[in-house]
């Protein structure tokens, strides 16, 4: 059995976000220790100051707006913490995350996934009960 618990995004954790409605072949940019890669029609989102892509399946899915440019989380999450150090494929690459850091999911088995540190985790989300 997973140890993953139902969050849900804290109501005043709003991000802004921009599609990449562009011709363009792609973006690639490095973070989280390896290079991620978004598509046209991903999203470009600055999220308290730590700025990132997601994918446009996955955004459109999970986020409404709140606000011109202004989107929240509106589907919870499935979360656990991790107990030892690894690495997370994500749609966009891969993030290493340390023991004590959250897996994350946008799906309830387990896929869509992305990690966070404690610290940042406990700031945007809180339990979904």
């Amino acid at each position: 059995m997973s140890g993953r618990q139902r969050f849900r995004r804290r109501p005043d954790q709003a991000v802004a976000a921009v599609q990449l409605n562009l011709e363009t072949d792609g973006l690639r940019y490095r973070k989280w220790g390896h290079e991620q890669a978004a598509k046209p029609g991903d999203w470009l989102v600055d999220n308290g100051g730590d700025v990132y892509t997601v994918d446009a399946e996955t955004f459109a899915r999970t986020y409404r707006a709140v606000g011109r440019g202004a989107y929240l989380k509106s589907t919870p999450v499935w979360a656990e913490r991790a107990a030892t150090a690894g690495r997370v494929t994500t749609k966009e690459g891969a993030t290493d995350y340390a023991a004590g850091d959250w897996l994350v999911s946008n799906r309830e088995d387990g896929g869509d996934a992305y990690a966070i540190t404690a610290a940042r985790f406990e700031a945007l989300y809180e339990p979904d009960e």
